[in-house]
């Protein structure tokens, strides 16, 4: 991506509204050889297809201006929600980079008919699906409207989501350090209904990151898990931007959490 990470996740908005315009043939092939690279380092098989709305009679009550779907499903395993949201937010930022818009969505598509076209199993699960086009120069009323209801560009302050040695004190983004850029941008990942369940506590070189839920499971597994992977994304595409490696490893420090928290993974750095 010729943009920097950073500039991608601020400037990348949800669109719902498209200008008509079909994709580019030259664009699709690019997304298209992307697709074959994505990869998630909890090493679970996301499997993404291109959809045609036509072709399958898929709809959705609140796109409009295109008729091209990306959507994905995976196996029901351990983490398999992780790393859907981190390889979709991947393929998101990605688009972004080329001036093509997306929006994941879960309730608002017609869920069977794009089930059977991604051909889900037994087993599998296709939590979201997004629309892929040009975004229009003016948003449609009903998208206005939808973005003030969803409060979509207000997040929580960084100490509400963030706190250092335990859960019993904020983190303050000037005390954050070497990952100060990297939360920031967690702190500005999307998420269903815009709850951002995401909060973490950082312990020396490590980032113990935990799920906070605020919406029932239900047939599609923890859509909130999927916002996770979203962030995690952000996280740790900033940290390799800022030069700073490492890897996610399973260690939960064991904090005293409140009820509806959920230890998910720790980032711990290597370099």
């Amino acid at each position: 991506m010729e943009n920097s990470v950073k500039d991608l996740i601020r400037r990348r908005k949800s669109v719902r509204t498209f200008n008509g315009a079909a994709l580019r043939k030259e664009d699709r092939e690019k997304l298209e050889q992307y697709l074959e690279t994505l990869d998630n380092p909890f090493g679970v098989p996301v499997e993404f297809r291109f959809l045609d709305a036509k072709e399958y009679e898929l709809s959705s009550s609140v796109i409009v201006g295109t008729d091209l779907y990306i959507a994905a499903k995976v196996s029901r395993i351990p983490q398999s929600e992780i790393a859907y949201g981190y390889c979709f937010e991947k393929f998101c930022l990605h688009a972004e980079a080329m001036g093509i818009g997306t929006v994941m969505l879960a309730a608002t598509i017609s869920r069977k008919a794009f089930e059977k076209a991604m051909e889900v199993g037994d087993t599998e699960v296709m939590p979201v699906a997004s629309p892929v086009g040009y975004p229009a120069q003016k948003k449609s009323i009903r998208e206005t409207m939808m973005r003030k209801g969803l409060k979509a560009d207000e997040r929580q302050p960084f100490g509400e989501l963030f706190f250092e040695g335990s859960f019993m004190e904020s983190l303050t983004s000037e005390h954050a350090g070497q990952f100060q850029d990297a939360l920031e941008m967690v702190r500005l990942a999307p998420s269903a209904g815009n709850k951002q369940p995401w909060r973490a506590v950082v312990r020396g070189d490590k980032v113990h990151f935990y799920e906070k839920k605020s919406m029932p499971e239900n047939a599609l597994g923890d859509i909130q898990k999927v916002d996770i992977g979203i962030a995690l994304a952000h996280f740790e595409l900033t940290l390799k931007e800022n030069g700073t490696g490492g890897c996610f490893v399973e260690e939960d420090p064991g904090f005293k959490i409140d009820d509806g928290m959920e230890y998910i993974i720790t980032y711990e750095v290597t370099n």
